[in-house]
């Protein structure tokens, strides 16, 4: 009993200060040779916000130890000075007699490849990781929340090493980036919710483990750039997951908007660029929260800030990602976005930041663009994603179309591009994992894709398509979420049919591949489709067709969709003044020589 009573004894001396420990340390490490000298250090561990500080390292500063309500964090801002080399600095945290020894490392910087932004040359390829390829059944089982294939909320056992074998499939279709759906922890299911999406952040610095550690993430992204592809990382700062490590610990008590519960965003997306919104409806959207398994954080709170902004320079710099994706832009703190998005682009000129903005309107998405001609704010906002024009594009060819010039409506859409800032920077898509896909289950015939695909790929801005698009999967947003992130067929080892390969596909999914795969691999040679301005003609009734060019210097592309039922032959000479004199051009699907000296001729709803 005595020896008993001694351990506890010691114990309770022990923690009777301040940390015997530090269990957190946020970022791990960081680099030397930055543009912002400034670094937030948030450490964690019990009473540590007791404790003073002193280190000593040359070209190293400390600005600041900013302590909160809460003992147990410490934010230490040090400033990295341009004569500051790589090494470790041995911070010393003291509390009366007890002392504690904590080393952080500064790195040398990487010159390999990376961080190159992304833009009209390129087409992103849409990846919910958990959905595309199980490539380690070792990583299945985590947390004991198990692999359930049968039911689509659940997890089931795609990773990044599945996605790793199938960058030669990736890049053999002709995508040129890939966007993968939120790969960092998401540890949710001990809470009763599902994390398989990733938007639920449990860890803002660890891959989720089902997926793969961090150095397998770098490694895939080294993968990717030797393969002349790029990687855009999906990133989540409205909000974070209810079982994300702080929740039980919270820094501040004002880390959270509405911290003492669910309080639910208005989600009316307006407000924000409102000129006559009250404050308390601009609150109502920034403020509330997603939904009950999403805490909203407070991004004016400017420790929050600081770490949140630190977290995606260190991904960038870590990982050497291409581009950005964040998730519910508009709900976030304007101010916050505003000054973000300045941070990354002045460490990273070039680099690309796009924003969910999920409006069914031009206005409002040119008002979030940097440089808006609609705002007087600065966004900072590099690319925006053209909900008007997917929604358009789904409504207008329907199955069966009964619209009299179904690219009438897509016309007017585009022709409003006036609104934007910057039209190269418009992020396009026919659908992704949030909405219903585009190709329907009973359609037999592959005229409104082709249609659809041929538009995406020649008409202004970044095109993105979703995984399984060229092997027409389906799925309706009213069957719920989980269905329209379907398994890609062949991912995992014993599926009945492996789509990854093309005999083992229908005639109608190989004749979608080779399609999308010839307009993707051409897209890459066309200076056109890249750079060039886009020229198009107003829709009519008269032959219900869709006319447009682009153009770069002598290299000219015409694009004509037959939007009727009928055979339609257009007389060249009123196209001359994009295609200049041209006596014949090339088909681009079928290779063919096309007489441009008299007519075209375009058979029914075709391309």
């Amino acid at each position: 009993m005595k020896k008993i009573f001694l351990i506890l004894s010691l114990q309770a001396i022990a923690f009777a200060g301040f940390a015997a420990e530090i269990s957190r340390m946020e970022p791990a490490f960081w680099w030397v040779g930055m543009k912002n000298p400034e670094l937030q250090v948030m450490l964690y561990g019990k009473n540590i916000g007791r404790a003073s500080l002193q280190f000593e390292y040359p070209g190293v500063r400390l600005k600041e130890a900013v302590r909160t309500e809460n003992p147990n964090y410490l934010f230490i801002y040090l400033e990295i000075g341009r004569e500051a080399k790589a090494g470790t600095i041995h911070f010393r945290l003291a509390e009366g007699n007890e002392t504690l020894t904590q080393t952080y490392d500064l790195k040398e910087r990487e010159s390999s490849t990376g961080m190159q932004g992304f833009g009209t040359a390129d087409v992103l390829y849409l990846i919910m990781p958990d959905r595309f390829a199980n490539g380690d059944a070792s990583n299945d089982v985590w947390d004991g929340e198990p692999v359930n294939r049968n039911d689509p909320s659940a997890r089931h056992g795609g990773d990044l090493a599945g996605i790793a074998r199938r960058l030669d499939y990736i890049s053999d279709l002709g995508a040129t980036a890939i966007w993968l759906n939120p790969v960092m922890e998401n540890r949710m299911y001990q809470a009763g919710y599902q994390g398989y999406h990733g938007y639920a952040v449990t860890d803002f610095y660890c891959i989720d483990r089902r997926l793969g550690s961090n150095e397998d993430y770098r490694r895939l992204v080294e993968q990717i750039h030797r393969k002349d592809m790029k990687i855009v990382m999906d990133m989540i700062y409205n909000h974070c997951g209810v079982s994300h490590w702080w929740m039980s610990d919270l820094p501040d008590g004002n880390w959270l908007n509405h911290q003492d519960g669910f309080v639910p965003t208005s989600h009316n997306l307006l407000v924000v660029a409102d000129v006559h919104a009250p404050p308390s409806e601009v609150d109502a959207l920034t403020d509330g929260w997603f939904v009950p398994s999403m805490p909203d954080l407070n991004q004016r709170n400017p420790l929050l800030a600081d770490y949140l902004i630190q977290n995606s320079i260190w991904w960038i710099e870590y990982a050497r990602i291409d581009g950005i994706r964040h998730d519910t832009h508009p709900y976030a703190d304007y101010g916050f976005l505003a000054r973000w998005c300045k941070a990354v682009s002045d460490q990273y000129p070039g680099f690309n930041i796009v924003g969910e903005s999920w409006y069914a309107r031009s206005a409002p998405l040119a008002w979030w663009q940097a440089d808006s001609r609609q705002s007087d704010r600065q966004s900072n906002l590099k690319t925006v994603m053209d909900f008007n024009l997917m929604a358009t594009v789904n409504q207008a060819l329907t199955v069966p179309s009964d619209h009299p010039n179904p690219f009438r409506s897509i016309y007017e859409v585009i022709a409003l591009d006036f609104l934007y800032a910057d039209l190269n920077n418009i992020l396009i898509f026919l659908d992704n994992h949030d909405t219903s896909r585009f190709f329907k289950k009973d359609e037999t015939d592959l005229t409104r894709y082709k249609q659809a695909l041929a538009l995406l790929l020649t008409t202004r801005g970044i095109p993105q398509i979703y995984y399984g698009t060229e092997i027409l999967m389906s799925g309706e947003k009213d069957e719920g979420d989980g269905f329209l992130r379907r398994d890609f067929p062949g991912g995992w080892p014993h599926d009945a049919v492996d789509a990854f390969r093309p005999e083992e596909r229908t005639p109608l999914q190989n004749e979608a591949w080779n399609f999308l795969h010839k307009l993707l691999q051409w897209r890459k040679t066309s200076k056109a489709v890249a750079e060039g301005k886009l020229i198009h003609y107003a829709p009519t009734n008269e032959n219900g067709c869709y006319v447009y060019a682009r153009v770069a210097d002598e290299d000219r592309v015409l694009v004509v969709l037959n939007g009727s039922g009928d055979t339609q032959t257009f007389p060249v000479e009123k196209y001359r003044e994009t295609i200049g004199d041209a006596r014949q051009g090339k088909d681009v699907i079928s290779g063919q020589t096309v007489n441009l000296r008299d007519s075209i001729v375009v058979p029914p709803q075709g391309v």
